[in-house]
């Protein structure tokens, strides 16, 4: 079971800079970002056991993080 955080910084080793840039001077980013981090911590807990919920909700919320993540991938990109 993957029990590891996916957060951007981690994703995207090669962004930090730019992500940390973005979070300050981009509110659209910043929004995205702050959802994204609070689906992966959801996500985290589910995976560790520390918070029980159905497959099909997980699954829903790594579908949400992925869309997250697209979103603002094409935003550091840009």
């Amino acid at each position: 079971m993957d029990q590891y955080r996916h957060t951007l910084h981690a994703e995207f080793p090669e962004y930090k800079q730019q992500i940390h840039d973005l979070k300050a001077s981009n509110h659209h980013f910043a929004k995205l970002f702050g959802e994204y981090d609070e689906v992966d911590q959801e996500i985290h807990q589910i995976e560790t056991g520390a918070k029980p919920e159905s497959d099909a909700y997980t699954e829903d919320l790594k579908k949400k993080r992925l869309r997250l993540k697209d979103e603002l991938f094409h935003i550091l990109k840009a």
